[in-house]
């Protein structure tokens, strides 16, 4: 991960120093590339630190991907605000519950991210997984409304919904 950001961030500042040089629209356009890819790669890090959380039980991290007007829609409620969403994972959401010993993961070609400017899409689809026996307990989709707010891609609108890539 790491090196991917440090490739991103060299291929940019190599982009912005050859911009000196005089602009060509080959390089407004390179430059465009490069900002969505950064853009795209730093929404997928939603993904992962949904997981992350969700497998630890750390509401805390969970709350980080949120926007502080977002609105989670899941099981035919509504949820509207960080402190609402904070309560519906404590108290609701299985995977948060202590007793639940699962791994949230999400295979790769079970994702899709668009961006356009400030805003974008996130879908994954959740399986989690439990420890003790290996098997997936159970999937489920998410559709996200993002937008980089203060320089910070977050979650602004978030809905549950059916699994719809297959394996």
């Amino acid at each position: 991960m790491k090196r991917t950001l440090a490739g991103i961030a060299a291929a940019a500042a190599v982009t912005a120093g050859l911009a000196g040089c005089g602009t060509s629209s080959a390089s407004t356009a390179q430059n465009a590339l490069i900002q969505k890819d950064a853009n795209l790669y730093q929404i997928d890090q939603i993904e992962r630190t949904w997981h992350e959380a969700a497998s630890t039980h750390n509401v805390n991290l969970m709350m980080t991907v949120f926007a502080p007007g977002a609105v989670l829609n899941i099981g035919g409620k509504s949820y509207t605000g960080k402190s609402q969403i904070r309560n519906f994972f404590q108290e609701y959401n299985t995977s948060f519950q202590p007793t639940t010993d699962w791994v949230a993961d999400t295979p790769s070609f079970k994702m899709r991210t668009t961006v356009n400017g400030d805003k974008g899409t996130l879908y994954f689809e959740c399986d989690y997984i439990d420890v003790k026996t290996g098997k997936v307990t159970d999937v489920v989709g998410v559709d996200h409304d993002v937008q980089k707010i203060n320089g910070k891609w977050l979650v602004v609108s978030s809905v549950a919904s059916t699994p719809t890539l297959s394996r």
